[in-house]
């Protein structure tokens, strides 16, 4: 099979996975603790593999096109939070659920975003190109944007003892990686490991959502009166973030491809990042459960993406520029 072939596949491999969680956790209630306990390591291990394939050694190649990069970050860090913040307001007052929304929303993508991109007929280098710059701002900025917009009840429900785990989660295969990408780097034979890897995130992610499907039964039930609420409110989100990047694609007069891997950069976000931030709460389990239904929508709405952005939003050539 194709890594390509895998990665369109990914949706129903996702909802199998998530299926097959729900059944065992519901069939086996006794084992939620082991199911729990097994979503660290393969998490640590989802992380890696995902950050190995980032190139984070490269972020100066990144800057080169600071037209491209700059609609890029006004894009993901400015106009995003904006609408993530208008989009909370049509949900209940429920912190959890709030925060959980915006955990997911605030973060931009830095893996399948790739994908889809290369699926939408986008310009894939500056995609790859972006990525460690993605990363490296969301995790410095996230923190600054949950205060600002969730206010000082925030501290009530995240201290330091809850971020501290999370944070290695993220932060120890992050440093991995970058070690890892020093040594791929160091011989050219050893580049086809990096490769080797790529194969690994979509598996690994099926076996994250299932562990958590089959840890959080009872978080899943709790959340389900809210879907008719969740759903509507990421499905808002794909929607308009397509269109706030067409229009600053027009604002910043980027070429086609250009403006097609900012929709797909704006609307893709990085679930699996967060998750371990949302586990590691107490009571963390129903903002986890709201980020893997974020995730799920977002898997169905890149469905239609594929159709949305090369098609209609930015239909053209290479050669054309916006405006």
């Amino acid at each position: 099979m194709d890594r390509l072939v895998l990665e369109r596949r990914q949706v129903w491999i996702y909802l199998i996975a998530i299926a097959v969680g729900l059944l065992a956790g519901s069939a086996w209630p006794r084992a939620g603790g082991l199911l729990e306990a097994l979503i660290w390591p393969f998490l640590v291990l989802l992380l890696y593999v995902t950050f190995t394939q980032v190139p984070m050694l490269h972020m100066r190649e990144a800057l080169r096109d600071r037209r491209f990069v700059a609609a890029l970050l006004f894009g993901n860090f400015i106009l995003v939070p904006a609408l993530a913040w208008g989009l909370i307001q049509f949900l209940p007052a429920e912190p959890a659920i709030r925060l959980g929304v915006l955990l997911v929303l605030l973060v931009p993508c830095t893996d399948w975003f790739i994908t889809f991109t290369q699926l939408g007929r986008g310009d894939v280098p500056r995609a790859i190109a972006a990525t460690p710059v993605n990363l490296v701002l969301q995790l410095l900025l996230l923190p600054l944007y949950l205060w600002l917009l969730l206010g000082p009840g925030l501290a009530t429900t995240i201290g330091p003892r809850d971020a501290a785990p999370a944070l290695a989660v993220v932060l120890v295969p992050l440093a991995a990686a970058i070690a890892s990408e020093r040594w791929f780097e160091s011989r050219p034979g050893r580049a086809r490991a990096r490769d080797r890897l790529g194969w690994l995130p979509v598996p690994l992610l099926a076996v994250v959502v299932l562990l958590v499907a089959g840890a959080q039964v009872q978080a899943v039930g709790e959340v389900m009166h809210l879907l008719p609420v969740l759903v509507p409110v990421f499905v808002a989100y794909l929607l308009t973030a397509s269109l706030l990047a067409r229009g600053l694609a027009w604002l910043a007069r980027l070429p086609v491809e250009q403006g097609r891997t900012l929709a797909f950069s704006m609307g893709t976000r990085n679930s699996f990042v967060v998750l371990p931030v949302a586990l590691a709460l107490p009571g963390g389990e129903i903002v986890a459960v709201v980020i893997v239904t974020q995730s799920l929508v977002e898997l169905l709405g890149m469905v239609f993406y594929l159709w949305w952005v090369p098609r209609v939003l930015f239909a053209g050539t290479t050669r054309e520029h916006q405006g």
